[in-house]
C-alpha cells in the first residue's frame, strides 16, 4: 500500500499545474490532501480522478477558500471518517480511512502564527490528537499519521533554525510537542531512515526561498514503533512542483483488499488475556 499526502495549497489552483501526470507518476493506493480550500460543490468535471480509479472524499471547512483536507483512494477502505466530532471539524482538517487494523490519519495541523488566540488553538489541537493517537495504538490499532504538522522538530529540518526561534513552527512548545509524540511511542519515518539527511518540505512563496532551497520540513509520516517492521519506503519528491509544499509518500506491506486485512497484524492489547 502506498500513500501519499500533499499540501496542495488549493485544489483548484493545483489542478492547473499538472495534478493529473504528478499523481500518475507518484501512483499511490491512497492520496491524502490538505490545504484544498473548496467545497465539494465547487468540484468540476475530471477533479475526481475517477478514469485514474479514485474514489474522492472531502472534508472542507466551513468558512469558503480556506483550509479543508481531501484523500482520494483506489483502495476500499473499511471505514471513512470526516473529522471527529470535536471544536476543530469546522476547519476541516482531518480525514481518517481504516484498513482493517491500520488507522490512516491525513490532517492539516493550525499555524500557530496569527496571534496568541490560533497560537492556544493549535495547541489544543495538538494535545487533542496525541491523545486521540494513544487511545487507538491502547484499543490494539495501528496508526499512520500523514499531513502538514506545521512544525519543523530539529535543527535540521530548517535552514535557519536560529533566527526562526521566535516564530510559529519552531517554537519549543511546538517542537515540544512533537517530542512527546515520538515520546509516546511513535516514530517520524523519514527522519528515522534517513538521520542525517538534509531536505524541505515546504518553501516560502514571497521570497522565491524554494530557488534557493531555503525551507521546511514539516510535513512528515508518523507511525507507531510496532509498524515499522512493515515499512517499505519512505520518500520525500522535493522535485516535484505545483505547490509551496512538495509530496511524500509511505509504502507499507499491507494488503489491498478488504477481506485480506481481516485479522492482519492486530497489536496485542495491553492486559489481554494470552490465547
Amino acid at each position: 500500500m502506498k500513500i501519499v499526502s500533499w499540501n496542495v495549497n488549493g485544489l483548484r489552483a493545483i489542478m492547473k499545474k499538472e495534478f493529473a501526470q504528478s499523481i500518475e507518476a507518484l501512483a499511490p493506493d491512497v492520496l491524502f490532501l490538505q490545504e484544498i480550500k473548496m467545497q465539494d460543490h465547487q468540484l468540476t468535471e475530471g477533479m475526481d480522478l475517477r478514469e485514474m480509479g479514485y474514489c474522492l472524499r472531502m472534508h472542507s471547512a466551513v468558512r469558503k477558500g480556506y483550509s479543508g483536507v481531501a484523500v482520494y483512494s483506489r483502495l476500499e477502505p473499511d471505514a471513512v471518517y470526516l473529522g471527529t466530532g470535536t471544536e476543530f471539524d469546522e476547519e476541516g482538517r482531518v480525514i481518517r480511512l481504516d484498513f482493517g487494523a491500520l488507522s490512516v490519519y491525513g490532517i492539516y495541523f493550525p499555524n500557530g502564527g496569527r496571534g496568541e488566540e490560533r497560537m492556544e488553538y493549535k495547541m489544543r489541537f495538538y494535545e487533542h490528537y496525541l491523545a486521540e493517537f494513544a487511545a487507538l495504538v491502547a484499543q490494539g490499532r495501528h496508526v499512520v499519521i500523514c499531513g502538514d504538522f506545521n512544525v519543523a522538530h530539529e535543527p535540521i529540518d530548517l535552514a535557519n533554525p536560529k533566527s526562526n526561534e521566535k516564530n510559529s513552527g519552531f517554537l519549543p512548545i511546538e517542537r515540544d510537542w512533537f517530542t512527546r509524540l515520538l515520546g509516546q511511542g511513535f516514530v517520524d519515518v523519514y527522519r528515522r531512515q534517513n538521520p542525517d539527511k538534509v531536505i524541505y518540505t515546504w518553501w516560502d512563496q514571497r521570497f522565491r526561498a524554494r530557488d534557493r532551497n531555503v525551507g521546511w520540513r514539516i510535513d512528515y509520516f508518523v507511525v507507531n514503533e510496532a509498524l515499522m517492521p512493515y515499512v517499505k519506503e519512505a520518500a520525500i519528491y522535493n522535485e516535484r512542483m505545483g505547490s509551496d509544499h512538495c509530496p511524500l509518500s509511505l509504502t507499507l506491506d499491507w494488503p489491498a483488499q478488504p477481506a485480506a486485512r481481516l485479522g492482519y497484524l492486530p497489536l496485542k492489547v495491553p492486559g489481554e488475556e494470552e490465547a
